[in-house]
C-alpha cells in the first residue's frame, strides 16, 4: 500500500498552520475541480487527493495521528507491508481505525476503502471494507463576479446577485477593491451526508472610470483650467466623489501643475474614516473662435513677450 504524503500533495511543509492548510487547500481544490477541468481524469485524481490531504491536516486529532504514523512507516515496509496487519511484529494497533488487526474485517492486506484512498482508510475508516459508513463532505464552492462602478466602489451599500438561479442581497463596504474576493460562508452546494454547505467567492470587478485613475487609495484626475485664471488666478469649483471642492488657482500656474486635496480620495477598506488623497492635474485649455479684437490683444501680448 502506497504511503500517501499529505503535506507534500498540498505543498506545505510539516510546520504548516491551520490558516496556511486551509488557504493551500482552497487554492488547490478551485485548480483541479471537476468543473474547471471537465473530463479530465488527472485533474479528478488530484482533486481527490487534496480534499483526501485536507481531511486529515484539517483535523488536529487526525494530523497529530498521521505525523506520528509518518515516523514509523519504514517500520512497517520493513516488517512486511504484504503480509497482513502485525506483519513482522509490526503493531498496528496504535493507527489502525478501530484498534487491533483486521481494518477490513477480512485476513492478508487489511487495507481497503472506497471513498478515500486505502491508505487514508487503514487508518480512519471512511467507507473502506465491511461495513464502513458514509463520510461527511462538505459541499462544493461556488464562484461569482460582481461588477461595480467606481462610485459605487466608494460609497458601498448593499447589492444584489444572483447565483445559480438564487438571489443574493449582500453588503459591500466602502473601499473594495478591483479584483478583491469576498466569502459567503454556506452559500455554496449543500454538503454531503450531514457535511456543511460550500462558500461562494465573489470576484469584485471595477470598471474603469472616464474621469478618475485609481492607484491604491489615491486619485487622480484632470481639471481643466481656462488660460485666463491660469495666468491671473482665482478660485474654481470641483467635483470630487465626495462633494464639490473649492481650490484656489495661483496667478501663472503652469500646465500639468499637480494639486494635492488630502483625504478626498478612495477610502481604505474597513477602516471607516480613512481615505486616501486626491491629485488634481490642472490642464490648460485654449480659446477657440478667436474675434478680430481678441487676436490684435494676443498679438499686442505676444509683442510684450518676444521670447516667448
Amino acid at each position: 500500500m502506497e504511503y500517501k504524503d499529505y503535506y507534500k500533495i498540498l505543498e506545505l511543509d510539516k510546520n504548516a498552520t491551520k490558516e496556511q492548510i486551509r488557504k493551500q487547500y482552497r487554492k488547490l481544490a478551485r485548480k483541479y475541480h471537476p468543473d474547471v477541468n471537465p473530463n479530465d481524469a488527472e485533474s479528478e485524481r488530484k482533486f481527490k487527493e487534496v480534499n483526501e490531504a485536507n481531511e486529515v491536516l484539517s483535523d488536529e486529532e487526525k494530523r497529530k495521528k498521521y505525523d506520528q504514523l509518518g515516523a514509523d512507516w519504514k517500520r512497517y515496509e520493513q516488517a512486511g507491508a504484504g503480509r497482513g496487519a502485525g506483519g513482522g511484529g509490526f503493531d498496528w494497533s496504535q493507527y489502525a481505525q478501530g484498534g487491533g488487526a483486521g481494518f477490513g474485517g477480512q485476513g492478508g492486506d487489511p487495507f481497503g476503502g472506497a471513498d478515500f484512498s486505502d491508505f487514508f482508510s487503514s487508518m480512519f475508516g471512511g467507507g473502506g471494507g465491511q461495513g464502513g459508513s458514509a463520510r461527511a463532505r462538505a459541499g462544493q464552492d461556488y464562484q461569482a463576479e460582481l461588477e461595480l462602478t467606481l462610485e459605487d466602489a466608494y460609497e458601498g451599500g448593499p447589492r444584489t446577485l444572483t447565483v445559480n438561479d438564487k438571489k443574493l442581497r449582500i453588503n459591500i463596504h466602502p473601499g473594495v477593491e478591483d479584483g478583491q474576493t469576498i466569502r459567503l460562508r454556506d452559500q455554496g452546494a449543500p454538503g454531503r451526508n450531514g457535511g456543511p454547505s460550500g462558500s461562494l467567492y465573489i470576484t469584485i470587478r471595477i470598471r474603469p472610470d472616464a474621469r478618475y485613475t485609481l492607484s491604491g487609495h489615491d486619485l487622480t484626475m484632470d481639471v481643466p483650467v481656462s488660460i485666463y485664471k491660469a495666468l491671473l488666478g482665482g478660485e474654481q469649483i470641483v467635483e470630487t466623489l465626495s462633494g464639490p471642492v473649492k481650490i484656489n488657482i495661483k496667478p501663472e500656474t503652469q500646465n500639468g501643475t499637480r494639486l494635492r486635496l488630502r483625504g478626498k480620495g478612495f477610502p481604505v477598506y474597513r477602516h471607516a474614516g480613512q481615505f486616501g488623497d486626491l491629485y488634481l492635474r490642472l490642464t490648460l485649455t485654449l480659446p477657440q473662435h478667436l474675434t478680430d479684437p481678441e487676436k490684435e490683444l494676443f498679438r499686442q501680448l505676444a509683442a510684450l513677450r518676444p521670447e516667448l
